[in-house]
């Protein structure tokens, strides 16, 4: 026979095992939006360095052309054109860290016109976590998550160390999340949560709620990105629609050079 105490219990353990659950699928969420926002990184790195070379020699053959028909016209729309594209390729300040040591202020490094005449270079560094340093992430992240937290000291301790597993899992530091992994294995076991009023739990629930409405939009924003569009072109092998991308803009590269000679004869 049903208590009264045990009927009053009910629907507050299984708004309890609904918090649960929400809390581990906004978990695994959680894991599947950082691992494509490295993903994104990591193709951005690889985009700027091979390619950037090739749209600098795009935008630089655009301007020569427009200068060219300029010096044959001297009509002012063409001079102001010229201008225009001129002032897309002067030198900016840090432009060397944007294409990742690619080139500088003063043109492109000897690397990138190698890649331009189809010379071989030597490729460029990518930072791809091993199948091993994602599973290790998948494990800390399930285990550490601030989520499962019930304090705010223990939250604290759990933000400041998901914090540096983040920072290997982007770097791709297989060594250093093992270390991680040891380190939460000998720290203070979390505590296991006690009865919390239903309010509390509706309150909980409410706050799930909007931080998977947060992480669908960066998911969005990654997704819709010019980057993310792309990866998601090839995401089982990005190297090859670099390498296609790669062919258009020498063909490009090849057109334009064409279009300058014709007109500087």
């Amino acid at each position: 026979m049903t208590t009264p105490e045990a009927e009053q219990s009910r629907p507050e353990e299984r708004l309890e095992r609904a918090v649960r659950a929400a809390e581990q699928a906004l978990i695994e969420y959680e894991i599947a939006v950082e691992t494509f926002r490295v993903e994104v990184e990591n193709f951005s790195r690889l985009h700027h360095q091979k390619l950037g070379p090739m749209y600098a020699r795009l935008d630089e053959l655009d301007a020569q052309i427009a200068e060219a028909k300029a010096a044959r016209t001297g009509d002012p729309e063409d001079l102001r054109k010229a201008a225009e594209a001129r002032a897309r390729v002067l030198p900016m300040p840090g432009v060397d860290e944007l294409f990742h040591g690619w080139m500088d202020g003063d043109g492109i490094f000897p690397e990138a016109l190698a890649m331009l005449t189809d010379q071989p270079v030597q490729p460029p560094q990518r930072v791809r976590p091993s199948e091993e340093a994602r599973k290790l992430y998948r494990e800390l992240a399930r285990k550490a998550h601030p989520d499962l937290a019930q304090e705010d000291v223990e939250r604290r301790r759990r933000e400041e160390f998901i914090t540096r597993v983040n920072a290997a899992y982007a770097r791709g530091d297989e060594a250093l999340l093992r270390e991680l992994a040891e380190e939460w294995a000998a720290g203070p076991a979390p505590k296991d949560p006690g009865p919390t009023p239903s309010e509390e739990l509706y309150a909980r629930l409410e706050w799930l709620a909007q931080r998977k409405e947060m992480l669908a939009l960066v998911a969005k924003e990654l997704e819709e990105g010019a980057i993310g569009a792309m990866l998601r072109l090839a995401p089982e092998d990005p190297d090859r629609l670099l390498d296609e991308i790669a062919d258009k803009l020498l063909a490009e590269v090849a057109q334009r050079e064409d279009e300058l000679a014709a007109l500087l004869r």
